[in-house]
C-alpha cells in the first residue's frame, strides 16, 4: 500500500507530494494539466524504464520518492470513515522507504531502505504491490500465467489442497525420472569403465587403511627409522649417569660433603638438598634411559614393513585423494557402478515401477486438480460477469479456457493452460484479452475482477487509468459504486474525468497547470500543481467536472452528488 509519494522535477512537476487514502483516492484535472506526468511518477516507482525526456526543463535530474506498506488483510476497511490518509498509524505490515533517480543522461538509481539496490529489486518490492490499469499500461491481467493464479486464490478452499498434493506428485515424478537416468546410464556403462571401476574397488580395498593405522604409522616409523642413532645417543647419555666416576656417584659425593659442611655453617643446608635432589633425578634418568634402550630394538622386518605400508598409503592418496574421506568417496562411487551392473536388470526394472508409479501418481493429481478448477472456473466468471453488468456492459460475458497440455509439457502451475476469455455479445466468438481493442473496455472488465477477487489478489494498490474512457450517465454512476466497492478490499487510486467517481472518493486530488514568469530571463515557465482538496474546494472541482465551469446551477448539483455518495 503506497503511504506517500513526493515528486520532483518530473515533466512540468516541479515539486508534488501525494499522501493518498486506505480505499478511493481520485485524482482530477483539465485535459492537459499534467496528470500523465503523476503517472510517470507512479511508473518509476514500480520499476519501469526510465526516460531523461521525462527531467523537467532546467533541471538536472528528477526524483520519486515513496512510502510502502505491505498492508495485506490488514488493511483499513474503507467503510470506517470518509475522509482517511494512510499514515503508519493506519496500516500494519513491513514498512519500505523507496527513492529512483533519472539524471539528464539518461541515468537511473535506485535506493531501497537507505541501499542502494538495482530497478529489478525496485520491481520486486513495489511492482508486485502496484498494478497500473490503464490503457496499454504494465497489465498484469494480459500476462495469460496469472489467470491460473487468480482462479486459485479466489478460489483456495477448494483447489489448494489439490494443488499441493499435484506439486507434491510433480516433484515426485522429477525424481524418478532423475534416478530411472541414472540407473539407466550405469546400465549402459563401457566396458572401459567397468575395468576402471574393477580397478579402483580392488586396489582400494586391498591397501584400505584404518585411521587408527594411519595415525601409528606417523608415531611409529620415524623412530623406527633412527633407532641406531636414538641407540647410540641413549646408550653414551646412560654411561655418563652410571659407574664409579659417573654423574650419579659425583652428584652423591658432592652432597655428601655439602651435608658435613652445612653442620658447620647452616647457609650451606639448602645446596646440600639441591645436590641430593639431583641426583636423585639422575637415578630417575638412569631409569629411563634403561628402559627406553631395553624397548628400542627393532626388527628390521618390521622397518621394513612399516616403510612399504607408508608408501602405498601415500600412493594411494595420490591417485584417489588427496584426503582419505575422496579415497573412500572413489571407492563408493566404484562399488555403486559394479553392483548396477550387475544387478542391472533388476535395479532398472525397479526404476522404471517407481517412475510408472509416480507418473500415475501425478496423471491422478492432475485429474483431481483440472477438476477442481473446471468447478470453480465458471462460478468465478460468472461472478465477474455479474459485476461487467453492473458496469452496464450489456450482454458481454468473460469465459474460462482450460486447454490440456501434453504431459510432456505440465508444469508445477498444473496440467492445463488457464486463460481468461471475453465475449462481446452472444452472437460474437470468445478472444484473448490481448485482443480487445477498446482500453476502457478492458479496464472495466479487470475493475469487474479485482472486485470479485477481492483479497485473494496479492496486488494491494490499483491505479486506474481511462477507466471511464467513453463512459457515461448510468454507466458512470455504476462505475463508481463498483470503485467503491473495490476500495473495500484494495488501495485504489484512479484519475478520472467523470464527477461520479470522484464523488465517491476518499481523497481528492487535483490537478492544475499554471504559467510563471521567470525573473532573469522574462520568459514564461509552465508549471504542473497538485493539490488534495476538501470542503468547498472540492465542490467547486465537482462543479466544473460536471459542466465545465463553476455556477450556482453546476454547484447545486455538485453538493447532490457528494451528498448522495
Amino acid at each position: 500500500m503506497l503511504d506517500e509519494l513526493q515528486a520532483k522535477n518530473i515533466a512540468l512537476i516541479e515539486k508534488a507530494s501525494f499522501v493518498p487514502a486506505a480505499g478511493l483516492t481520485v485524482i482530477t484535472g483539465e485535459t492537459g494539466s499534467g496528470k500523465t506526468a503523476f503517472l510517470t511518477a507512479l511508473k518509476l516507482l514500480v520499476g519501469e524504464r526510465a526516460d531523461s525526456l521525462m527531467v523537467r526543463e532546467g533541471s538536472d535530474e528528477l526524483s520519486v520518492n515513496a512510502r510502502m506498506y505491505a498492508a495485506h488483510q490488514d488493511q483499513v476497511s474503507c467503510e470506517s470513515s470518509h475522509d482517511k490518509s494512510s499514515d503508519a498509524e493506519a496500516h500494519s505490515g513491513a514498512e519500505h522507504v523507496v527513492k529512483r533517480t533519472v539524471s539528464r543522461d539518461g541515468r537511473s538509481r535506485v535506493w531501497i531502505d537507505g541501499e542502494v539496490e538495482s530497478v529489478g529489486a525496485l520491481a520486486e518490492t513495489c511492482g508486485t504491490t502496484i498494478d497500473l490499469c490503464g490503457q496499454h499500461e504494465h497489465q498484469k491481467l494480459l500476462e495469460v500465467s496469472n489467470h491460473v493464479r487468480l482462479l486459485d486464490a479466489w478460489a483456495e478452499d477448494s483447489i489448494a489442497p489439490a494443488l499441493q498434493t499435484y506439486q507434491k506428485a510433480f516433484q515426485g515424478k522429477k525424481e524418478a525420472e532423475a534416478t530411472y537416468r541414472r540407473v539407466a546410464d550405469m546400465a549402459a556403462t563401457s566396458e572401459e569403465k567397468l575395468e576402471q571401476a574393477t580397478y579402483v574397488k580392488t586396489r582400494i580395498e586391498g591397501l584400505r587403511p584404518s585411521p587408527e593405522e594411519i595415525e601409528e604409522l606417523e608415531k611409529k616409523l620415524p623412530l623406527a627409522e633412527h633407532a641406531t642413532k636414538l641407540a647410540e645417543h641413549a646408550r653414551a647419555a646412560f654411561q655418563h649417569l652410571t659407574g664409579d666416576t659417573g654423574a650419579i656417584a659425583l652428584l652423591q659425593s658432592s652432597a655428601a660433603e655439602m651435608r658435613e659442611a652445612s653442620r658447620l655453617d647452616e647457609s650451606l643446608a639448602p645446596a646440600s638438598q639441591q645436590l641430593f635432589s639431583a641426583a636423585t633425578e639422575a637415578e630417575d634418568v638412569q631409569a629411563s634411559l634403561s628402559s627406553y634402550l631395553a624397548n628400542l630394538e627393532i626388527d628390521p622386518q618390521d622397518l621394513e614393513r612399516m616403510q612399504k605400508r607408508q608408501a602405498d598409503m601415500q600412493s594411494l592418496l595420490r591417485t584417489f585423494g588427496p584426503t582419505m574421506e575422496d579415497v573412500e568417496a572413489q571407492l563408493t562411487a566404484a562399488t555403486e557402478t559394479l553392483e548396477t551392473v550387475a544387478y542391472a536388470d533388476k535395479t532398472l526394472q525397479e526404476a522404471e515401477e517407481r517412475l510408472d508409479a509416480a507418473k500415475r501418481n501425478l496423471r491422478d493429481a492432475a485429474k483431481a486438480l483440472s477438476d477442481a478448477r473446471r468447478e470453480a472456473a465458471p462460478r468465478f466468471v460468472q461472478a465477474v460477469t455479474n459485476e461487467m453488468a453492473k458496469l452496464q456492459m450489456g450482454t458481454a460475458v468473460l469465459e474460462m479456457q482450460l486447454t490440456p497440455l501434453s504431459e510432456e509439457a505440465w508444469t508445477e502451475a498444473g496440467p492445463a493452460r488457464v486463460e481468461f476469455l471475453y465475449r462481446a455479445a452472444q452472437n460474437l466468438s470468445a478472444k484473448s484479452l490481448k485482443k480487445i481493442a477498446s482500453g476502457g473496455e478492458l479496464s472495466r472488465i479487470m475493475l469487474a475482477i479485482k472486485v470479485v477477487a477481492g483479497t485473494a489478489d496479492e496486488v494491494e494498490t490499483l491505479v486506474f487509468d481511462e477507466v471511464d474512457a467513453g463512459v457515461g450517465g448510468n454507466v458512470a454512476l455504476s462505475l463508481a459504486r463498483v470503485l467503491k466497492e473495490l476500495s473495500r478490499s484494495h488501495q485504489v487510486i484512479c484519475v478520472t474525468h467523470l464527477p461520479q467517481i470522484a464523488s465517491a472518493a476518499d481523497k481528492h486530488y487535483v490537478v492544475k497547470k499554471t504559467e510563471t514568469e521567470d525573473i532573469a530571463s522574462g520568459a514564461t515557465i509552465p508549471r504542473t500543481t497538485l493539490e488534495a482538496v476538501s470542503g468547498q474546494a472540492r465542490t467547486q472541482e465537482i462543479a466544473r467536472m460536471l459542466s465545465g465551469e463553476v455556477t450556482d446551477i453546476s454547484l447545486s448539483h455538485a453538493k447532490t452528488l457528494l451528498s448522495s455518495t
